[in-house]
């Protein structure tokens, strides 16, 4: 009697300490005939998410006001009880400001309640686009905004590559930020399958090193169905199973963690889970 109470504490915990974090998937704004999103469609995106066996209820959104996603995306993550990690163009400061009014906007006439944290920038610093400064500012900017909204409980980051967030030129990032988005694509670094999990983790645990204590989401990551090989990495059906099951799947239970990505089969190298008809391409079954 002890021993089952006792394992069944030990369960309950466990799956209380899983349940703790955000889990789902990088949705984009357009359709796959390039078509911005409306309103219904976001809400398919969403149903056929949380359809899937994990029941995923959360998003990240690259923008705001692209292809009007707030404004479509919003309405139709409250109707299915999705929650979402918003982001914010940077590139220039036109779009910047349209991004933020777009933000105002949603805030202003939905709450904040569907909001998890708001990115701002995605990959900026990798690419090159801008510098540490710059995007210092912008943060601040946004998080400001937020304030005066009542939504000072909500946190700011920034998305970028591991690489990017190890590169000690980047420092004032972290600083600003409330929490570090980290990418992380084994695929890229030419890893194999069999290396993929070694590769991933190891880069997460970079990346923790230099959090200056901050908790590091897990903003992108996946390994694609199809596309060219990179170096040792080579796509197929299999490959995406396998990585999404061992890497994705610990994720799920250590980290917010958002895949890559719910759907891009039109895409020449696509990491999406879901066919033209928004049913799995693959077992998306967590064993742990």
């Amino acid at each position: 009697m002890k021993t089952t109470t006792a394992f069944s504490v030990a369960t309950a915990l466990l799956s209380s300490t899983a349940s703790a974090y955000w889990k789902g998937f990088n949705i984009g704004a357009t359709n796959a005939d390039g078509s911005c999103k409306s309103q219904q469609n976001w809400h398919d995106d969403f149903v056929a998410m949380a359809a899937l066996p994990g029941h995923f209820t959360s998003a990240r959104l690259y923008a705001s006001s692209d292809c009007g996603t707030l404004a479509n995306a919003v309405p139709a993550a409250l109707d299915t009880g999705t929650s979402i990690l918003v982001g914010i163009w940077t590139e220039d400061d036109n779009h910047f400001n349209a991004e933020k009014q777009a933000l105002l906007e949603a805030i202003q006439q939905h709450g904040k309640d569907w909001i998890i944290a708001v990115s701002v920038g995605s990959e900026d610093l990798y690419r090159k686009d801008t510098d540490a400064n710059t995007l210092v500012n912008k943060i601040n900017d946004v998080r400001g905004m937020l304030w005066s909204l009542g939504a000072s409980d909500k946190e700011v980051t920034h998305v970028d590559t591991w690489t990017a967030w190890v590169d000690p030129a980047n420092s004032a990032v972290i600083g600003a930020v409330d929490f570090l988005g980290m990418d992380g694509y084994p695929y890229f670094q030419s890893a194999s399958i069999d290396d993929a999990w070694n590769v991933f983790w190891k880069s997460v645990d970079d990346t923790r090193a230099v959090s200056q204590g901050k908790w590091v989401w897990i903003t992108e990551t996946g390994w694609p169905l199809k596309g060219p090989d990179m170096g040792a990495g080579h796509p197929s059906v299999d490959n995406a199973h396998a990585y999404f099951t061992s890497t994705g799947c610990q994720a799920f239970n250590e980290a917010h963690t958002f895949m890559y990505s719910l759907s891009d089969y039109q895409e020449a190298t696509s990491f999406g889970v879901l066919d033209a008809n928004r049913q799995p391409i693959f077992d998306l079954t967590c064993s742990f």
